[in-house]
């Protein structure tokens, strides 16, 4: 961290680079979308935020790759790889995601329905790369499928990086996820037997996070939620937007002792723990998308 002319500033997220992942496409059912992988070990998907898989996305998911752990990226909505250079062009993307009948962004406590999709590549990616289970962060628009994906038994660590949906408009909406109360039940009874860990992720302040929504999965899952709510003066003051909401990338204060740099830490070794301490279930590795055996 610096200090020039009595403004803190501190190192920005790290960039990844796309010419560095393969890519494909996943069919299930009548959906196909295209996936970008990297990497080797237990898989780790890894959904993009708005508006799609940004360099810094890249950056986050280059950290899961040097865990040890296979990043699969699921492109689902932008132009992978391109940068997040204006607020307007986050919005058009948003804007234009929103009319997808894939995705479901007002209604309280309802899945989108491309969570079918994303169970499907889960369990492929499982069966593929091996390991005891897989891990899966949201991040923003995508924040809660994290948690709606947790009803499979191999999603061993889900991470909710600010889940912005449904968009907080009205009391009801903010104290709500875009999760199924059926889904939900599924994952607190994993939470209370199993002792599943989901980590949540967010910016008191963040006008598309409100605290109703952590007070809502705290009810919802008990000790099994692991909340980490931070200021928003923890946050890059040189981030994207005017107020800090990217808890994992474009608002990361990437440097030892910062709030965000700790909480990043956490979710790397919740990956670590969980996916990398035991050998169980696994028949061979993962790289870049291929079956080895070993």
């Amino acid at each position: 961290m610096s200090d020039t002319g009595g403004q803190r500033r501190t190192t920005k997220a790290p960039d990844g680079n796309l010419a560095t992942y393969t890519s494909s496409e996943f069919s299930a059912g009548r959906t196909t979308h295209r996936v970008w992988r990297k990497g080797s070990g237990p898989a780790v998907i890894v959904i993009t935020e708005m508006p799609g898989i940004s360099p810094t996305v890249l950056g986050f998911a280059d950290r899961v790759v040097a865990l040890g752990c296979t990043a699969v990226l699921p492109d689902l909505f932008g132009t992978a790889g391109a940068r997040v250079d204006s607020q307007f062009k986050a919005m058009l993307a948003i804007a234009r995601t929103c009319i997808r009948r894939e995705f479901t962004v007002l209604a309280a406590g309802a899945s989108s329905p491309v969570i079918d999709w994303l169970r499907e590549l889960g369990a492929h990616e499982h069966r593929v790369c091996g390991g005891p289970g897989i891990g899966v962060v949201g991040m923003c628009f995508t924040g809660g499928f994290a948690l709606a994906l947790a009803t499979d038994a191999h999603v061993l660590a889900p991470v909710l990086s600010q889940p912005s949906l449904p968009f907080p408009v009205g009391a009801r909406r903010r104290r709500s996820i875009d999760t199924n109360p059926a889904d939900i039940a599924t994952v607190a009874g994993r939470c209370a037997t199993d002792g599943l860990q989901v980590i949540g992720l967010r910016f008191k302040g963040d006008k598309f996070v409100p605290g109703e929504r952590f007070d809502y999965l705290r009810e919802q899952l008990g000790d099994g939620f692991l909340a980490v709510e931070l200021a928003q003066d923890d946050g890059n003051p040189d981030g994207p937007m005017g107020w800090r909401h990217s808890v994992l990338t474009g608002d990361l204060a990437d440097e030892p002792g910062e709030p965000t740099r700790q909480a990043l830490d956490d979710v790397l070794a919740l990956f670590a723990s969980k996916l990398l301490g035991s050998t169980a279930g696994g028949a061979g590795d993962c790289v870049d998308g291929q079956h080895r055996e070993e």
